[in-house]
């Protein structure tokens, strides 16, 4: 008899976990996907402007991960990888723009030397003294980022530093961001013996000319979205899973219509809140642990602006705590990636963990910040030529402390034939996407 396998949710989780089965149960089995959206891809995003195709979602990947890389060279598109042009990031703070600090991991210095100007100069000594202050560090332990830099390092340089970082991630901030899933090679070095923070993250930055940390697609994401739907060969189902039982040693899978599907493996690709709802009937356990992750919300607003509008040359910018601006960050995507065209391309993010900016602020409003955002940082009051608004609910799980326990026993508390992904497993970006994937169909499988 045809197997079956059902996945719900076709963001670039339940996509490429989809492909996976499709490799494992082989070219018979049949693969049902379930999305009420209007397109599959979730936040992989891709529309058009200023006649340019633009991702006004995620918008590019870690290139020093294997993961994407290997991807598109599995699906033929090695040749579309895109790099950036090189032009450096700032960090908005004190009311003016500041070059991110080099030498640093997810905006934690590796010296006191990298913030000369981002932070005063009682902060850069303090900094500077670090490892000669004793460290007390607990083997596999997970503090918050921003409760050790703070007790390392100060607080200016969370403020400044870290939290521009982390906020443009997770839309949180280094208050809430667990050690070991922003930084896992500077947690690594400190429970290898690390004696202090300052040697744990020289130990880990990247020696001689690394290379850019950041990749995109030429055409964007949509490439990617529709090679991996056309590999996989599944059915997809514009309507949300409502619910899922065991039947046997099967699944039952009950969609927005109300029709039934009988499913030999189950994939559940949701956001984690939608995901607890779905496991709370055939998996308690598992879906009060999901419940826990905490997750915010953001809004991107895309702007094509006057060609020639005199941005400076740079990517973007991040939003330091504290200032005095709605946007946390600024993305010049025509600087950052070169494109030409008839207009200037850029993007800014509102909304951050425990704010509902996302959720409530109208278009008007988001518009009017951005105007406001633009003068004050750039001095740019040109009116854009273009807009495009895309709202990401519930979409950035914050990888608290102790969130890598967390999803091993979430994951133990599945029963045999069903796998999670998502971006509240492996990691919020799509490298962590395809991993969470492929152990979930392998799940699935068996």
């Amino acid at each position: 008899m045809t197997q079956r396998f059902c996945v719900a949710g076709a963001g670039i989780s339940g996509l490429v976990a989809a492909y996976r089965i499709r490799a494992a149960a082989g070219p018979d089995a049949e693969i049902v996907l379930f999305d009420p959206a209007d397109r599959p891809g979730g936040v992989l995003r891709t529309e058009t402007l200023g006649g340019q195709p633009f991702d006004i979602g995620a918008e590019a990947f870690i290139v020093r991960r294997p993961e994407v890389p290997a991807l598109l060279a599995e699906l033929g598109l090695a040749n579309r990888q895109i790099s950036p042009t090189g032009v450096r990031t700032t960090i908005f703070s004190q009311g003016r723009l500041h070059p991110l600090p080099p030498g640093t991991v997810n905006g934690i210095p590796g010296s006191a030397a990298s913030l000369a100007g981002l932070v005063d100069t009682a902060t850069r000594e303090h900094v500077a003294a670090e490892p000669a202050r004793l460290m007390h560090w607990l083997h596999g332990s997970d503090p918050s980022v921003g409760a050790l830099v703070a007790d390392r390092f100060g607080a200016q340089v969370v403020a400044r530093s870290v939290d521009p970082m982390l906020s443009g991630v997770y839309a949180g901030s280094a208050a809430g961001i667990g050690l070991r899933s922003a930084v896992p090679a500077v947690a690594s070095a400190l429970d290898a013996g690390a004696p202090n923070l300052t040697a744990a993250v020289r130990s880990v930055l990247p020696g001689g000319n690394p290379g850019p940390v950041f990749g995109a697609i030429d055409g964007g994401y949509q490439i990617l979205i529709d090679a991996v739907i056309a590999a996989a060969g599944a059915r997809l189902i514009h309507a949300p899973v409502t619910a899922i039982a065991t039947d046997g040693d099967r699944w039952s899978v009950t969609d927005g219509s109300g029709r039934s599907w009988v499913a030999d493996g189950l994939v559940v690709a949701t956001p984690a809140p939608q995901a607890a709802a779905l496991l709370a009937g055939a998996a308690p356990r598992a879906a009060e642990l999901a419940a826990r992750v905490q997750v915010a919300s953001a809004a991107v607003l895309a702007l094509a602006m006057p060609p020639g509008t005199p941005f400076p040359p740079q990517s973007g910018v991040l939003v330091a705590s504290g200032e005095n601006l709605r946007s946390k960050a600024i993305t010049l995507s025509s600087r950052k990636w070169g494109r030409g065209g008839e207009a200037e391309l850029l993007r800014l993010s509102f909304g951050r963990f425990e704010d509902d900016l996302a959720r409530t602020a109208t278009e008007e409003t988001l518009l009017r910040w951005a105007a406001e955002d633009l003068a004050a940082v750039f001095g740019i009051t040109a009116e854009p030529q273009e807009m495009l608004l895309h709202r990401w609910i519930d979409a950035l799980p914050q990888y608290g402390p102790g969130h890598g326990e967390l999803t091993a026993r979430l994951r133990r508390a599945l029963p045999e034939g069903l796998g999670l992904a998502g971006n509240y497993l492996d990691g919020v970006g799509v490298p962590g996407c395809l991993v969470a994937a492929g152990r979930a169909a392998a799940a699935a499988v068996g």
